[in-house]
């Protein structure tokens, strides 16, 4: 049977070890990062089936991971750790589709326990972000097969654009941060690949200029918005 892949993000690094070396002895193959921008790098790199995060981290913190990440795969669980027992931050948690919540000092016991019922609930559950086919007003974007329909009339996606599309399907009407494309689908942002993303929204503009009530715009010094 294949092994569990957990992410685990924690500042404390003798917790972090101490948490990595416990769950490795439990057969879950587990990755440690030291903060949330290294743990979000590991996940656009490696598969994963369960993240553990630390809220309070350097760089990113817990929420700010988890988010960033429910953007990639909306149901990958996550179980958070935390010093803090304030109700404001347990809601918060919550709020971000947190799976389970674990206020410092836990046993090692108690978090296996708490793995073990996360992966039974959520095993099996195929993530949202799955999607591949979606209404674009007149538009019918197949994101597996790279057409954007309107009629009789068909264009073919390069597999660039058909993947930026998706990921801003996916995050209709919300800002789709551009670090965050970059990486995803470039895996670097670095200024080149920046131009060049700059080139595909202009292509995807251009295919859909037929839909008045679609637009895709410029968020200054953020990203990029599908409206619909």
């Amino acid at each position: 049977m294949e092994q569990v892949k957990i992410l685990l993000a924690e500042d404390d690094a003798n917790l972090g070890l101490l948490l990595k070396e416990y769950l490795i002895a439990k057969n879950y193959n587990t990755t440690l990062c030291e903060d949330g921008d290294k743990a979000y790098d590991e996940f656009l790199k490696n598969p994963f089936d369960l993240c553990i995060f630390d809220i309070m981290m350097p760089h990113r913190d817990g929420f700010t991971l988890a988010k960033d990440i429910r953007l990639i795969n909306s149901e990958i669980p996550i179980i958070f750790l935390t010093a803090k027992s304030m109700k404001e931050d347990v809601l918060e948690g919550f709020k971000l589709g947190a799976d389970d919540y674990m206020t410092k000092p836990f046993s090692m016991e108690e978090l296996l326990v708490r793995i073990e019922a996360v992966l039974r609930r959520t095993a099996g559950v195929k993530p949202e972000n799955n999607q591949e086919e979606f209404k674009l007003g007149r538009y019918t974007f197949d994101a597996k097969k790279q057409y954007l329909v309107d009629g009789d009339n068909t264009i073919k996606l390069t597999t660039k654009e058909s993947e930026l599309l998706k990921l801003l399907c996916n995050n209709v009407n919300k800002v789709l941060e551009r670090n965050l494309a970059l990486k995803t689908i470039w895996s670097d942002d670095n200024y080149f690949n920046a131009r060049s993303m700059d080139v595909y929204i202009t292509k995807l503009r251009k295919h859909l200029k037929e839909e008045p009530s679609i637009e895709i715009i410029n968020v200054h010094g953020k990203g990029y918005k599908l409206i619909m």
